[in-house]
């Protein structure tokens, strides 16, 4: 990791000296004395350094010394950062204010320039002084530190002698979530899951194996069985993990059972609920990787859990036999090594599945010796195997055979040496952010890969080479790096999904998610020398008191059970560089302004800022202007409809990239926003509509990608401070999904200047149009449909909502241009008596109708039929990839109008709610065999026409699989 650092900063101290080639700088370099010469003699340092880095970061695995003297090279390199970024932001402050740098777009260098341009004048030569100060106290650390390399006998290891492993790769994923082998004990675990058990106890069986030798696989197996999935009520799986925590164990097993845990604070509330959710249920609990011998811990759980049927089992993971006796297992099975042929089966399946017969021969007898140094453990020829499946030729085989690292057992027995060599083969940058993953607790779900990146972009762990790369790219890049090397995991597991607007639409579809083995997580934990830590406080104790925290840069921080306050501690991590709080007290006094006022004052290195908790407070503190290495801010309000208010000074963050409010409901954004020239990511609640206008300045920042919501007020004082809508046409860059509210309070919409402002966002694949009007009185429909008429819509639309429009009907002619449009929705559209050529959208899937009340028929213009057929037009296919159709609340409608001869030759799901005028459906509509799904809800006509005992048209509908009439 030290080698990503070193890198870092010296692509900054780069940027830097060539700065200083200009007249100007030399001319006024002798204002601040020898700076140059100190910037000069740091890099050279860095420079000799970096070149033994590889090797040091080898031997540290058996010379504590190595690794002691790169922790603290590491810290000097973050005090070197610190104070760059601390400099570039100066600059940067006095360009804003000097009216230099408001737009973001415009091409920019990574670093800003060392030494600004004269027009800045005495404020920067001041700051040029006190940035030499302190990088000739960093020289003085550096200087010993680079000394000090010669006693540990590091070799110059240049990158082109490295194998290849500074170059990314990409490969596509081998599944190996099949357990190879073990088939006796599969099967025996199987049978005694399906054994009916003692009525008297609890039967408990328990895995028992050293870590990485695949008890929790055969748990996962057990737990997705088929055959134990019949016989079972309910399923629970919960990550126990050291130290076991009753109150955490307690929720997740509530929160499995009942899909929400309870707002109670006592561990024997707890326990209640899970005897009253389980009474009289057959259940199958797996608790995974345990660790406490202390019985006091398990017999609450032991007497709870008894409630439940007498067949139901619990199925324990653990590394100690001692754990499994203590919990009363009925049955132990020891999880022993794989044999050597299902061992070489899975690395053959991962390294030499893809090759061609000549390599596969070429390479198989290295392969076999490999697998017999991976000593039967899963993990480590799931890791060496992942990792040599990108090694293309003999020479990098035998490399890897012929390490040293194989001599290393300090982890966990045979584990150590196939990481190590995993992470050596890692680029430095990917380095970081492996490491950056041990922030999390161990068996830590990510549910997508994109909060990770976030996080890891905050950290500048993904600095790019061309300025027109996107971060988010590159870190995907790096998650898959990380999962094609197995140092992380993706996990699959059904899950139940629900459409928008309708529950009776049952989806069970595959869920992603991505965590890291526990050994593996000790692992990075022992490379960052513990700077990564995840804490859970209980009560009133202090858990960060010991000097052993001091260097740590990266905290989440989580408040458990009743009287549990923010600790008194954390101000004293000044070095911090993220902290990710959660607040899961009872306490609404947790996070006060006088709790984040001093926050902000003592912790002013962070980069990243998550804080999850009860605000109790109507205004963040205006302190948080003094974190000005912040990237990343996210607050999260767990009380409900709770307003706050954001002070100007949040507008002095000027390198904030991301911005979120998450239930923390605002009026207005602060009016200074167009300072915040580097944000990227606008997010915050709309559901509620409390934010009343974009203030001035939003058009400017025009390095925007994501935006929840533009509002257009309604007229009275916010008009002088608001944005006006033509200022979006800027946002360029915005991509994703945007809402824009208000349309209905636009007054000038004649003179075509609105043309453009949807037009070149080639990046929006959904757009929400809501035709909201503050005042009271009704708007002409005529303007709203030459709204619509002039709006050039997004050319990659996917997905558009309209809702509250009062044209008379919707002008879809110019929709026909847009040729990836597979969802529409029109919605609250009280005017519209016509539909006009939507059958001709060409690629629409799913169409929402919902409170349209003027609708009284469904005829030719909405199947897109000329008033005049002709023969061509109607041979043509209308709504040729329709596959959901929706009307919702059409309570005017009676008739279904239907004279073209190809129509819906797609239509998977008919739903119709409340539509009580409506007589009947088209014959050859309810004919289609692609038909799966139908449902009339509160349409009374339809119920009794279709109705299954009583109704004349029940033959028509029939054949249809799944039909719904009134629940």
């Amino acid at each position: 990791m030290a080698e990503a650092i070193v890198s870092f900063v010296l692509k900054q101290l780069g940027s830097i000296l060539s700065e200083q080639a200009s007249g100007f700088i030399k001319k006024q370099v002798t204002l601040v004395g020898d700076v140059e010469e100190e910037v000069d003699k740091l890099t050279r340092h860095l420079r000799a350094i970096q070149a033994v880095l590889f090797d040091a970061e080898q031997k540290q695995m058996k010379e504590e010394a190595v690794r002691v003297w790169l922790h603290r090279l590491k810290d000097a390199c973050y005090d070197v950062e610190d104070v760059l970024d601390e400099w570039n932001t100066a600059i940067l402050k006095l360009r804003i204010e000097g009216g230099h740098d408001h737009n973001a777009l415009a091409p920019k260098k990574k670093v800003c320039c060392f030494f600004p341009s004269p027009c800045l004048g005495f404020k920067e030569v001041v700051l040029r002084r006190d940035i030499a100060v302190k990088i000739t106290d960093i020289n003085k650390k550096l200087d010993v530190i680079a000394k000090e390399k010669s006693d540990y006998n590091l070799n110059v290891i240049m990158a082109t002698e490295r194998s290849d492993n500074q170059q990314m790769q990409t490969t596509s994923f081998i599944d190996v979530s099949d357990i190879i082998g073990r088939d006796n004990l599969k099967n025996d675990l199987v049978s005694k899951l399906l054994c009916e058990g003692s009525e008297q106890n609890l039967h408990i069986i328990s895995l028992v194996g050293m870590g990485g030798i695949g008890k929790t696989a055969l748990a996962q197996f057990a737990y997705n069985n088929n055959e134990v999935m019949k016989t079972i009520d309910k399923r629970i799986w919960v990550c126990v993990s050291d130290p076991f925590d009753e109150f955490r164990v307690a929720k997740a097993i509530i929160e499995s059972l009942e899909g929400h845990t309870p707002n109670v604070a006592e561990l024997e509330s707890l326990l209640q609920c899970i005897c009253d959710s389980i009474k009289n249920k057959k259940f199958l609990l797996i608790l995974d990787d345990v660790w406490t011998e202390n019985y006091k811990k398990w017999e609450p759980f032991y007497h709870c859990l008894k409630n439940g049927s007498h067949r139901s089992k619990i199925l324990i993971t653990t590394r100690k036999e001692s754990v499994a006796r203590m919990m009363n297992s009925n049955d132990i099975i020891n999880v022993g090594e794989l044999s050597y042929d299902e061992n070489w089966l899975l690395f053959r399946k991962l390294a030499l599945s893809e090759r061609s017969p000549h390599e596969y021969e070429n390479l198989e007898e290295i392969g076999k010796k490999i697998v017999c140094k991976c000593k039967g453990l899963p993990l480590a020829t799931k890791t060496i195997g992942s990792l040599l499946r990108l090694k293309k030729s003999k020479d990098q085989w035998e490399h890897v055979l012929g390490s040293e690292l194989w001599k290393l057992e300090n982890v966990e027995k045979g584990l150590l040496t196939p990481l190590m060599l995993s992470y050596n083969d890692l680029p430095p940058m990917v380095k970081q952010c492996f490491i950056y993953c041990s922030i999390f607790p161990k068996d830590y779900e990510h549910k997508s890969k994109d909060r990770l990146i976030d996080f890891w972009m905050a950290q500048g762990y993904l600095g790019l080479e061309k300025n027109d790369e996107n971060e988010e790219i590159i870190g995907k890049e790096y998650c898959d790096y990380l999962l094609t090397r197995s140092l992380l995991q993706e996990n699959k597991s059904w899950s139940l999904s629900y459409k928008m607007h309708d529950s009776l639409q049952e989806n069970k579809s595959w869920s992603l998610s991505y965590k890291m083995h526990d050994i593996v997580h000790d692992f990075a934990q022992f490379l960052g020398n513990n700077e990564c830590l995840s804490v859970e406080v209980h009560g009133v104790e202090d858990p960060l008191t010991n000097s052993s925290h001091d260097k740590v840069r990266h905290l989440m921080l989580t408040l458990n059970g009743v009287g549990a306050s923010f600790p008194e501690s954390t101000y004293r991590l000044k070095w911090l560089r993220s902290l990710l709080f959660t607040c899961h007290t009872f306490d609404t006094e947790s996070l006060t302004s006088d709790v984040l006022a001093r926050l902000f004052t003592e912790l002013t290195c962070l980069r990243l800022l998550k804080l999850k908790a009860k605000f109790n407070f109507e205004e963040i503190p205006k302190e948080i202007g003094k974190l000005i290495h912040l990237r990343y801010l996210q607050l999260h309000d767990q009380r409900r409809d709770h307003k706050i208010k954001l002070p100007e000074s949040l507008c002095e963050l000027y390198n904030l990239h991301t911005f979120e409010l998450w239930k923390c409901l605002v009026e207005t954004l602060p009016q200074g926003i167009e300072n915040l020239v580097n944000l990227r990511r606008l997010d915050f609640p709309t559901f509620f509509r409390t934010l009343l206008y974009m203030p001035k300045g939003v058009e400017k920042l025009t390095g925007l990608r994501r935006l929840s919501e533009f509002v257009i007020p309604g007229g009275g004082d916010h008009d002088n401070k608001a944005c006006s809508f033509e200022g979006l046409e800027n946002l360029n860059r915005l991509e994703g999904r945007l809402k824009v509210r208000g349309l209905g309070n636009l007054t000038d919409v004649s003179d075509g200047k609105l043309t453009n402002v949807f037009k070149n966002k080639e990046k929006l694949d959904r757009l929400d149009l809501e035709f909201y009007k503050s005042e009271e009185e009704e708007r002409l429909g005529e303007d709203d449909e030459l709204i619509l008429k002039t709006l050039q819509l997004p050319p990659n639309l996917e997905n558009l909502w309209i809702s509250r429009y009062r044209g008379n009907t919707v002008p879809s002619t110019n929709w026909m241009t847009l040729t990836k449009l597979k969802v529409l929705r029109l919605e609250r559209c009280s005017n519209c008596k016509h539909l006009h050529h939507l059958g001709n959208l060409p690629f629409l899937e799913m169409l929402r109708l919902i409170e349209m009340s003027s609708v009284k028929k469904v005829d030719d213009d909405f199947w897109g039929i000329e008033s005049e057929t002709s023969s061509t037009s109607s041979l043509c296919v209308h709504f040729p990839k329709l596959t959901e159709f929706n009307f919702w609340n059409t309570r005017e409608w009676e008739e279904w109008d239907c004279k073209v001869e190809e129509f819906m030759p797609c239509l998977a799901s008919l739903i119709i709610v409340r539509c009580p005028k409506l007589k009947a459906l088209p014959d050859r509509l309810l004919q289609r065999t692609t038909l799966k799904q139908l449902v009339f809800i509160e349409s009374p006509i339809l119920t009794e026409r279709y109705n299954k005992e009583t109704g004349e048209d029940w033959p028509k509908i029939s054949h249809v699989p799944s039909i719904g009439i009134d629940g």
